[in-house]
């Protein structure tokens, strides 16, 4: 039985080495050429996610009425999600407030989700460019 256990072992241990050695054979180096034109085009994708200014997206109303409740509804908010965009905006006799800035449907829905644990009245919306005619 003493031959079976050293056989057994010094199968476990070639094995063991032999596996080592082949995962530590693939090694090289990776080389990356880009344009200079790429870094142009990723600044400006950057500036056109950071601008508020764009009226085409999708939004959240997690609340609509008085200014009291609007102020408190951003503070609550802001406990739970600390770094999202939040709009309030001032509707003849109502203030509503909305939340993030979501490029499609599936973005919002997938917030809308998580949004709705804390604010059951929240709805999705998409403003309309006043731009555009």
């Amino acid at each position: 039985m003493n031959l079976l256990n050293l056989y057994s072992t010094t199968l476990l241990t070639l094995s063991i080495a032999l596996s080592v050695s082949f995962s530590y054979a693939q090694q090289g180096t990776v080389t990356i050429n880009k344009s200079s034109e790429l870094d142009a085009l990723l600044l400006i994708k950057k500036e056109m996610s950071v601008s508020n200014n764009d009226s085409d997206r999708y939004k959240i109303q997690i609340y609509s009425g008085d200014r009291a409740g609007a102020d408190d509804a951003i503070k609550h908010f802001k406990v739970f999600y600390p770094n999202w965009n939040v709009i309030d905006l001032y509707d003849p006799n109502n203030y509503k407030v909305w939340v993030g800035d979501f490029r499609n449907r599936l973005e919002v829905d997938r917030a809308l989700i998580k949004i709705k644990e804390e604010f059951r009245d929240a709805f999705r919306l998409k403003p309309k460019n006043k731009e555009k005619k």
